[in-house]
């Protein structure tokens, strides 16, 4: 598929490798890797980060494959939700910065075209997010209260 802000073709599609079990090689027990992930998010990591430990320090690859859920089910399942899911929160916190840059340097035209960018694909995540009933219907971005929202 081609790149939706750029005159570039696709990216190489690279897929990781259809494993269907945990490796044998994996230690921990599903309850430890839980106990890990609620450990690891009352450190202040993001489910992406607590995914990135657990591979890198403790030694579990695929938390999914290891528990059955996904590290995101994990914490719902504990009752610790944010407000907005993580990749829409990164990209507010972007457009946020963006806007901050452009107060101070307003003849910007590259960084103003990349908060329009950004902020056309927050509108298009919350219209999926509301379509999937993650947000409310009635939730609209716009950068004042995605400013006192997220930071």
């Amino acid at each position: 598929m081609a790149r939706m802000h750029a005159r570039k073709k696709g990216r190489s599609s690279s897929t990781k490798p259809y494993v269907t079990e945990n490796p044998k090689w994996v230690t921990q027990k599903p309850k430890e890797i839980e106990k890990l992930v609620l450990e690891l998010h009352n450190e202040g990591n993001t489910s992406a980060m607590i995914g990135l430990r657990l591979r890198d320090q403790y030694a579990v690859p695929n938390v999914k494959l290891a528990t059955g859920k996904s590290v995101t089910a994990i914490l719902k399942e504990n009752d610790i939700q944010s407000k907005f899911p993580e990749d829409m929160t990164n990209l507010m916190r972007k457009a946020i910065d963006l806007h901050s840059h452009l107060k101070d340097n307003p003849r910007d035209l590259h960084n103003l075209r990349s908060v329009h960018l950004t902020e056309a694909k927050i509108r298009r995540l919350a219209k999926y997010y509301k379509r999937n009933g993650v947000l409310p219907e009635d939730w609209n971005y716009s950068p004042a209260s995605a400013e006192l929202e997220i930071k």
